[in-house]
Order: C-alpha cells, then sequence, then structure tokens
C-alpha cells in the first residue's frame, strides 16, 4: 500500500478537495468535547442543553476546528503542515445529522511553500463552520 504524499507542484488555485462526509454522533460530539477537556455541559449533557433552548448537545469549537485540520491534512498528506487554522463557526452540529466538508485552493505561495485552502462544513441548518487553512506541502527539492 502506498502513502499519499501531495507536492506543492501538484496544487493548484481552484482545486477542489473531495467532499468529506461526517456522521454527527452523540458519541463524537461529547468525546470531542471531553477529548479538549471542555466540559461546559451543552457539549455532553442532553437535559442542560434542552433547558437551555437546545435540542441536544452540541460540538464545541474545539471538535471542530479538529475536523477541520483533519480534512485539509486528510487531502494533503501526511508530509503536509498545518501554518494556519482561521475558522468561524455558524449552525450548531447536533447528533443525528450530517456534515459535508468541502473546499478549494484559493492561493498558493511558491515562496513559502504553502496553500490556502478555504473550507466549509454545512449540515441540515446551513453552515456549521467556514474559514482558511494555510498548510505547507513539500516541493520535492
Amino acid at each position: 500500500m502506498s502513502v499519499k504524499t501531495l507536492e506543492l507542484k501538484d496544487v493548484k488555485v481552484g482545486d477542489k478537495l473531495p467532499e468529506l462526509t461526517l456522521p454527527l454522533t452523540t458519541t463524537l460530539i461529547v468525546g470531542g468535547a471531553l477529548a479538549s477537556q471542555d466540559y461546559t455541559p451543552v457539549h455532553h449533557d442532553k437535559g442542560t442543553a434542552q433547558s437551555q433552548g437546545m435540542q441536544d448537545v452540541c460540538m464545541n469549537i474545539l471538535t471542530t476546528n479538529g475536523l477541520v485540520g483533519r480534512y485539509v491534512t486528510d487531502w494533503a498528506g501526511m508530509n503536509a503542515t498545518l501554518k494556519g487554522v482561521a475558522i468561524k463557526l455558524g449552525a450548531p452540529n447536533f447528533p443525528g445529522d450530517t456534515m459535508r466538508m468541502t473546499g478549494t485552493v484559493t492561493a498558493k505561495d511558491e515562496g513559502e511553500g504553502t496553500v490556502e485552502v478555504e473550507v466549509a462544513g454545512k449540515n441540515s441548518w446551513g453552515d456549521h463552520v467556514t474559514g482558511t487553512v494555510k498548510v505547507a506541502l513539500p516541493t520535492g527539492a
């Protein structure tokens, strides 16, 4: 089995990343909150979330940030290095929904050896997350 390694020369502005479909489960949402040590009750206690007007527990920003990073590095390969992640949250992610991650390369800097990827994660309510990720790729030199 070969290991994927994307190089800077292989990428151009306008390239689309393959869509990633993520089923949103209670386990993913609660596990992400606990792993990031976010013990805010709306991220793990359905009763508390409902008392605050939500239908269920909701995903925290740290889990979302991790999923954005995973999405880009899965595309870029094991030799890529995240250089920056700037995201904005929108609609909440609740269990039972699905988030679809998409991305487009919007900039390429040969001098830095980086590309910028615009990302979006949408669920049935709309945009859960939007933002940009800057990633360094091997130059093949």
